[in-house]
């Protein structure tokens, strides 16, 4: 198992640098290409939809086919496209090319979550997938902050071109143990689509966690993209600052992934998923405050271990939901996510265009406390798992 799990964070970790790494250079790519903020936002918005788009199809494959070959084939692509990125001579030209990336982007992230489903036991998943989620945060901690750095000393090309390399770089080393993985491809088959995709939204429990998920992604994420901005506002111009501030959440990850067995032991899933709704919403109140750039840095960290609170325990009772479909039920998960993460910067957008972004950020505070109590009502292990 141990192996595995190093394999799938391994290839997680370098994928991860992509997600929240243009966010820091959010103001430089306006200016280089002649385009408004909240415009040049709209490439995490482009990434994200087409990571979540792609996830019904990309799910069925790696159920019918093969999860491993359709990794590498995926990180193959994400790694010339984000490259291609760094070479973008207009705006179209750079959307182009992120939604082209988000789609490859799409067949990494969950289905390593469904390779480590298949192989570990529901009694040290949560564990196991702690371990994946902090290869995630590590790489979205590496990826804002260096995003920041390198953007600050040669531009924001710079942070496409290299995140792309980092990518294909791993996936030469992690080539050999994928496909030493001895996974038996399956077939070509849509018949199992649509009866997979009945014991998935059978499931009971699919609708709370598929629309936390969403709902999450739109109120948290969504301010991600305009914190440089936020922090401009302010006085505070460094893209190295602002990609320093969102790393923050990326460490409360890490932090949460090292106590997660300690918190199920003395806390229990219930008070925790609470709980993880309460600490995101006393954040995004901080956040509305606009404080100094320190202050958000820790406010930054506490967002992200209280994300993980509530998120973690959810993601366990995705990959119960179907087990002979999981690779479905976690792309159908992660659909749902980033979904919300596309839809969320535009929230923000028009909030910040007409009524402010603080009554955004009050509402966002709102859902996600009760976000968090309805999934601990809800949520609760089936006597089949």
């Amino acid at each position: 198992m141990g192996s595995i799990l190093n394999l799938m964070a391994l290839v997680v970790f370098a994928t991860s640098l992509f997600t929240r790494s243009i966010d820091p250079v959010i103001p430089q790519i306006a200016h280089g290409l002649n385009v408004a903020p909240t415009t040049a936002a709209m490439l995490s918005t482009g990434f994200t939809l087409a990571y979540a788009l792609i996830q019904p199809v990309l799910g069925a494959l790696a159920d019918m086919l093969s999860k491993t070959r359709l990794i590498i084939a995926c990180m193959i692509v994400l790694g010339i496209a984000t490259l291609a990125c760094g070479l973008a001579t207009n705006f179209e030209m750079l959307m182009t090319f992120r939604i082209i990336a988000g789609a490859a982007g799409g067949g990494v992230f969950p289905i390593a979550f469904a390779v480590v489903g298949d192989r570990v036991p529901v009694a040290q998943r949560q564990v196991a997938i702690g371990r994946i989620l902090a290869a995630a945060m590590s790489g979205n901690l590496l990826g804002a902050t260096a995003a920041g750095v390198i953007g600050d000393l040669i531009g924001w090309r710079g942070v496409f071109f290299a995140t792309g390399s980092v990518c294909l770089m791993v996936l030469i080393v992690a080539l050999p143990a994928l496909r030493g993985m001895n996974e038996t491809p399956g077939r070509f088959d849509l018949s199992t689509l649509m009866p997979n995709y009945r014991a998935i939204f059978g499931n009971p429990l699919a609708k709370y966690c598929f629309g936390a998920v969403f709902v999450e992604a739109i109120f948290m994420f969504g301010v991600f993209p305009y914190m440089a901005v936020l922090l401009s506002t302010e006085g505070e111009t460094r893209a190295s600052i602002a990609g320093l501030v969102l790393a923050g959440f990326a460490v409360g990850g890490i932090a949460y992934t090292f106590v997660v067995s300690r918190l199920l032991t003395f806390v229990g899933e219930r008070r925790l998923m609470i709980a993880g709704g309460i600490v995101m919403a006393i954040c995004l109140v901080v956040i509305s405050l606009r404080a100094p750039w320190p202050v958000e840095f820790v406010n930054f960290i506490l967002l992200g271990f209280g994300f993980y609170m509530l998120h973690g325990c959810i993601q366990v009772y995705v990959t119960e939901l179907a087990p002979s479909a999981r690779a479905t039920a976690t792309s159908g998960h992660t659909a749902f996510f980033f979904l919300g993460q596309a839809i969320g910067p535009v929230v923000y957008g028009i909030g910040l265009g007409s009524v402010g972004i603080i009554p955004v950020l009050l509402c966002g505070s709102a859902v996600l406390m009760a976000t968090g109590l309805i999934c601990a009502l809800r949520l609760r292990r089936q006597p089949a798992a």
